[in-house]
């Protein structure tokens, strides 16, 4: 009776919202969110004395970013049945490009000792030139706007950011606060004016009681005063820049994949 109750508890919270696309629920979104912070801090812990975190390794890493989220676009648009396709979807996607990602950087560190960054991202731009050729020559284009016009408004946006909080004016803090104001206005234009639904548990909250428009400017507030925090903290520099990494992955990631859906209405 207590295996039935357990794995009832596991149906319901974890394996439905993936199966059937049910989105986030509370259970899972701090399962995910425990897992994410022990496997942020261990791999901070192998990579502290392996290489310098700055920008180097932040703009090699931006092209697996762009692969996750284009690869996502595969499965949104049906190429894939499951149970492949439950791979490709989120969080196991996180997975997936994490098994990519970090051992091709393992193996650049080892042979390409400080210039690791040459095949490591070309590896990862490649991923990404395959992916997005793919996605844009199998896809009909229905809102070719979406993607320019949430660009726009979020460098307008992190422009206004560079100009109040003088001590963020530093690659790593601009390009997390582009990443979540561009996520932030994808949302709202997918939920305002194209139909989609958000399915993460406090964006949805904040959708359905105060509107679109309150999840970008919850975003614009809540990261102003993040990034001033991390910023103005005695912390190291290297791991400053680590969370600010993390943290522009969890803005960028969903952002692009769901201005790349709007763009081909899948």
């Amino acid at each position: 009776m207590d295996s039935e109750i357990i794995w009832n508890f596991i149906k319901k919270y974890y394996i439905n919202s993936i199966i059937y696309k049910e989105g986030y629920n509370v259970v899972n979104t701090l399962t995910w969110a425990v897992i994410l912070i022990f496997m942020v801090w261990i791999i901070y812990r192998f990579l502290e004395n392996r290489l310098s975190i700055d920008k180097t390794f932040l703009f090699s890493t931006i092209p697996y970013v762009i692969f996750g989220s284009s690869i996502r676009i595969i499965e949104d648009a049906g190429f894939l049945n499951p149970p492949i396709s439950y791979f490709f979807m989120t969080p196991l996607i996180y997975v997936i490009v994490f098994l990519i990602c970090f051992p091709t950087l393992v193996i650049s560190i080892k042979t390409y000792k400080r210039e690791y960054y040459k095949p490591y991202a070309t590896f990862g731009s490649v991923l990404t030139i395959i992916s997005v050729v793919l996605i844009f020559s199998n896809l009909e284009i229905r809102n070719l706007w979406v993607i320019p016009l949430g660009f726009a408004l979020s460098l307008l946006l992190t422009l206004v950011f560079y100009c109040i909080v003088p001590y963020c004016r530093n690659a790593f803090s601009i390009l997390v606060f582009f990443s979540h104001m561009f996520d932030g206005i994808e949302t709202y234009i997918g939920t305002k004016y194209l139909g989609y639904i958000e399915i993460h548990v406090i964006p949805r909250i904040l959708i359905e009681n105060l509107g679109p428009i309150s999840l970008p400017l919850a975003k614009f507030f809540v990261f102003l005063g993040v990034l001033y925090i991390i910023d103005t903290s005695k912390e190291p520099e290297k791991l400053k820049n680590y969370l600010k990494l993390i943290l522009t992955i969890l803005g960028l990631a969903p952002g692009l994949r769901d201005g790349l859906r709007m763009t081909f209405g899948v």
